[in-house]
């Protein structure tokens, strides 16, 4: 695929978290072509020693490595990649993980709809080819399958699939915006990714892969995915309902928000005070006090779809990455005071 774009010679870094992938790290890197410039190798604390076997093994120029001090989890180590890859000057930084099962001939993919201007951050998306699924392990394709709508109510992303899909690439000037102290650091990074994005009014979009599924062993355990996956994603969105329809802005929509969630739950508590009411009373309802609630219920359901539709179709739509600065200087600030802070969280 050709990397024709309107930015004058793009560099483009990949960032690769490292921890327990010495068996498969150096192949990774190995299968990285050409069009990348820069390649940063992010040792993240690792039991295993990754980093040290890529320094010592490795003779590709390309290769930077980073060693973080204390463990900071995937979202912790591909941060502090991306802060040393906007310190040397990339302009679109992947995000491969070590263990394989990204397959690094799609990064062109990846990148070709950021340098185009036509994204600030894409990701991949394993559910939009049927037939690939067969590959998926059963139990991954349930808990994505599950996370994928709760994750577009969270984010307000409702075009996007697979949020836990953790193959991606960003514009640099992009990376540098996004409040990187402020971001989930482990298992939540890539679905904490898209609320962060969304804040900025970033345009993410999905890019169909295949997923590859060797002798590796998942970290997501399913009491992640069935009990903190849903809190940390019913807290984003109320921060994101609160950021995007009063704080940031109040429309029509607002109103209808507020409006409809006041009559939903005002009808529904006084149809259930009446029904219990007469309940006790053993004798019917007056019709009356039947429609007076059945009426705010309706109302209310009516007004919160409305909220829903025009929620539905107000993702970012331009991207944000040119009215955005790339400083170098700035850019390493920001990097040295982030990672102290990440430091400091991981301790």
């Amino acid at each position: 695929m050709s990397l024709t774009s309107t930015h004058p010679n793009p560099t483009i870094a990949v960032v690769i978290p490292c921890y327990r992938v010495a068996k498969q790290i150096l192949r990774v890197i190995n299968g990285i072509g050409p069009e990348v410039s820069l390649i940063v190798v992010v040792d993240d604390a690792c039991p295993e020693g990754s980093g040290r076997l890529v320094q010592g093994e490795c003779k590709d120029p390309r290769v930077v490595v980073e060693f973080l001090k204390n463990n900071c989890g995937v979202g912790g180590a591909v941060l502090a990649g991306y802060r040393k890859a906007i310190q040397l000057g990339a302009g679109v930084i992947v995000k491969l993980d070590g263990d394989g099962q990204m397959d690094p001939d799609l990064i062109a993919r990846f990148v070709k709809p950021i340098l185009d201007e036509e994204a600030d951050y894409t990701k991949g998306n394993r559910f939009f080819d049927l037939e690939s699924l067969r590959g998926m392990p059963l139990l991954r394709l349930i808990g994505n399958a599950g996370l994928s709508f709760i994750s577009k109510l969270s984010s307000g992303y409702w075009r996007v699939m697979d949020p836990t899909n953790g193959y991606t690439a960003i514009d640099s000037r992009v990376a540098a915006a996004l409040p990187h102290d402020k971001i989930a650091s482990r298992y939540f990074f890539e679905s904490d990714m898209l609320f962060r994005l969304n804040t900025l009014q970033a345009v993410v979009e999905d890019i169909p892969m295949d997923a590859v599924y060797a002798d590796e062993e998942s970290n997501l355990k399913i009491r992640r995915v069935l009990v903190e996956f849903p809190l940390l994603y019913l807290g984003r969105f109320f921060k994101r309902v609160f950021y995007s329809y009063f704080l940031r802005n109040f429309n029509a929509a607002s109103i209808e928000l507020l409006a409809g969630l006041t009559l939903t739950a005002s009808g529904t508590i006084f149809g259930l005070s009446e029904w219990s009411h007469y309940s006790q009373l053993q004798v019917a309802a007056p019709t009356g006090t039947v429609l007076l609630a059945t009426i705010q219920v309706i109302l209310g359901a009516q007004l919160l779809l409305s909220w829903i539709n025009f929620d539905l179709n107000s993702s970012p739509e331009k991207p944000i990455s040119g009215k955005l600065c790339r400083t170098r200087s700035s850019a390493g600030v920001s990097a040295s005071s982030n990672t102290d802070k990440l430091s400091r969280n991981a301790a």
